[in-house]
Order: C-alpha cells, then sequence, then structure tokens
C-alpha cells in the first residue's frame, strides 16, 4: 500500500519532470539552471536532489522513460487480439499520435538533446527506439512484403518524423483536425 508521503513525493518527482521537459524543450538542457527547475515546481532549486541525482539524471529519465513507454505500448498493441494487421497498424498509428499531440515537449527535447546524453543512456535510448520502430516495420513488412527491409526503414523514419511534427507545431496554430490528418498521412506513407 502506497502511503500518502510516497504519492506526493511520486507527485512532486513528476512536476520535476513535466517542468524540466518543458524548460529543456524551449530553451535548451544547458540553457536551465537547478533554480529554475525548483521555481518551476514552486520549490527550492535544490530540492531537485531529495528526487534526482542530478539535471543530467532527469534528462535521461525523459528520454529513456519515453523510449521505454513507446515500446511497452507497442509492444501490448502488437500482441492484442486483432482480426487484421491494418488494424493493429491503425492501432500503434492512434497510440502514437495521442503520445505525440500530449507530450509535444518531450519530442523536441528528444530532437534536440539526444546527443547530449552520455554513451551509455544515448545507446540505450536508440535500441529502445529501434525495437519500437522494428515493432511496425514487422507489421507494415505483412501488409506490404513487396517493400524492401532497408525500404521499409525508410518509410518507418519518414512515419515517425511526420507523427512527431505534432512538436514544431504550435498548439494555438494547431488545426482543429491535425490527429485525422496526420493518422491519413502516415496510413498513406505505410500502405498506399
Amino acid at each position: 500500500m502506497t502511503t500518502a508521503r510516497a504519492q506526493g513525493k511520486a507527485r512532486t518527482r513528476q512536476l520535476f519532470l513535466d517542468a524540466a521537459a518543458r524548460l529543456f524543450a524551449d530553451r535548451g538542457f544547458h540553457a536551465v539552471s537547478i533554480g529554475e527547475l525548483g521555481t518551476a515546481v514552486g520549490v527550492s532549486g535544490p530540492a531537485l536532489y531529495r528526487h534526482f541525482p542530478s539535471k543530467d539524471a532527469m534528462l535521461e529519465e525523459i528520454l529513456i522513460g519515453t523510449s521505454e513507454f513507446l515500446l511497452q505500448g507497442g509492444s501490448e498493441i502488437v500482441a492484442a487480439p486483432h482480426s487484421s494487421d491494418l488494424d493493429v497498424l491503425d492501432d500503434l498509428i492512434d497510440f502514437h499520435l495521442t503520445f505525440a499531440l500530449a507530450h509535444r515537449d518531450i519530442i523536441r527535447v528528444q530532437d534536440r538533446e539526444l546527443g547530449t546524453l552520455p554513451k551509455a543512456p544515448n545507446r540505450q535510448v536508440r535500441k529502445l527506439q529501434r525495437q519500437y520502430l522494428d515493432l511496425w516495420a514487422e507489421v507494415v513488412g505483412r501488409l506490404r512484403p513487396e517493400i524492401a527491409p532497408a525500404d521499409l526503414q525508410v518509410a518507418m523514419h519518414a512515419v515517425f518524423g511526420l507523427l512527431n511534427s505534432t512538436a514544431h507545431s504550435t498548439e494555438k496554430l494547431a488545426s482543429a483536425d491535425e490527429r485525422g490528418i496526420l493518422s491519413g498521412a502516415a496510413r498513406r506513407v505505410l500502405i498506399g
């Protein structure tokens, strides 16, 4: 059973991660101070050290945690019963778009700061991302067996670029049918 104190600590920890993602996306990892992170959460900057060993650890958790989340969610979709591979693909597109629309800052941090990670966590993120891409490629490969594996990889990267483009549009200017447009475009790229 989780105590109220543990729940409060978990909430504060998540507030720090959310603030870090927003600030790192807007200004860059190196431009954000510990004090600014604390202020964003409403505590002193050094309070961060009760939750994370360093600002670098926050960046690692954001990027590794996101990659693990996407791989786990994608794996669950692929493992779930579906009537067709097309239904699996539609669920994968919907899952990824739901994430991308809700977590624009995290995608911008990924784009901007992956190279900031030390070698080992950087390799871990890239490995998780390859596994996630391979889940999709396996499904699309069954739908489009005529596509060579190398071409399938290129198509997958193009689709992730398309779906992740949400991070580079402002929510205020976003289309009323952003999800429908992006979903339809991804489907057309992958299955024609």
